[in-house]
């Protein structure tokens, strides 16, 4: 790897925390937010932050038929699905069980790619971190996840993935599947600046949110406390808003490839902080867990022969992760 400047070290870093944080806040929020408006609260923030900037920078201009196609599919499946999928699986386990799961998502826009990306073909490398990724997926899993009904949401017994914890654990690998397939429609997009695109598709993505809030969820059962509050309005500045800044400009500073690490960085966070903040216990097995899926992405990114994924699928991928 090239030599980086100080600069890039503190723009990584600085990205680990604000998304590796967001886990963490989530789980904070829904305590005493229903899902599907910590949902709305955080887009409609970002897109009250990200707006202005871009009219600013006079980025706003004017954008192709396709571009807007494209925008609205990410917003669906790069904001409202994912949001809603990861914050509605947190009522039910540990926000690092969660950062753990997230892990995922570059191997699974490794298959995605295989079939709609021309170029990037499943290597027999790739193949091998595939399958140990897919291992550390059933390792994460396991068979004491298998229980009848959704966990307690009032005693949070199967918080670190024990019994009744599969739906939840289920919801939040759903949402990193939809971030994968945001990530292959944010590069198969027409070309159009970052920060436009950003701001423009998490207005998108909360229009399309607060009718469904609207229509589905039902009344908090009591009004949120400002812990809760803080906790939605900083996922709505720091971990949906100001991360896209700070991504937008590290991968312009230092490139794709380095900007890869996040994909190590980030579920160690989110563990770290679960544990040291809200006092959670990873199992053994989310730990192996762990290692399998993250040597499988260190498997597959890493170039053999030509280019893989590994260098672009971070492109849109962390961006669209949390």
């Amino acid at each position: 790897m090239p030599r980086h400047e100080p600069a890039d070290w503190a723009m990584l870093l600085a990205l680990t925390a604000l998304w590796g944080s967001a886990f963490l806040l989530t789980k904070v929020a829904v305590a005493g937010i229903p899902p599907g408006w910590v949902v709305v609260g955080r887009l409609a923030l970002a897109a009250a932050l990200l707006l202005p900037l871009a009219a600013w920078r006079g980025d706003l201009g004017p954008i192709d038929p396709r571009g807007w196609i494209f925008m609205a599919l990410i917003a669906l499946l790069g904001n409202v699905l994912p949001f809603w999928l990861i914050a509605w699986g947190q009522r039910g386990i540990d926000s690092g069980l969660s950062g753990i799961l997230m892990a995922v998502m570059p191997l699974a826009v490794l298959g995605l790619a295989h079939v709609f990306v021309p170029g990037e073909g499943l290597t027999s490398r790739r193949l091998v971190g595939f399958a140990l990724g897919f291992a550390g997926v059933a390792v994460l899993l396991g068979p004491e996840t298998l229980g009848d009904q959704f966990p307690d949401e009032t005693t949070g017994s199967d918080a670190g993935g024990g019994p009744g914890a599969l739906p939840a654990m289920l919801a939040v690998l759903g949402g990193a599947l939809c971030y994968a397939v945001s990530s292959i429609l944010a590069r198969l997009r027409p070309a159009q600046g970052a920060l436009p695109t950003a701001a423009l598709v998490t207005l998108m993505a909360a229009l399309m949110a607060l009718p469904i809030a609207l229509a589905v969820e039902p009344p908090p059962p009591r009004a949120p406390v400002w812990s809760e509050v803080a906790a939605l309005l900083g996922l709505g500045a720091f971990s949906t808003a100001i991360a896209a800044v700070v991504y937008f400009r590290l991968i312009a500073s230092a490139g794709p490839s380095f900007t890869a690490l996040l994909n190590y960085m980030i579920p160690v966070w989110a563990v770290a902080l679960g544990v040291l903040l809200l006092g959670e216990s990873p199992q053994p097995h989310h730990l192996y867990g762990l290692a399998l899926i993250l040597l499988g992405v260190l498997i597959a990114a890493t170039r053999g022969g030509r280019q893989g994924p590994g260098r672009e699928q971070v492109r849109a991928g962390p961006r669209d992760r949390r």
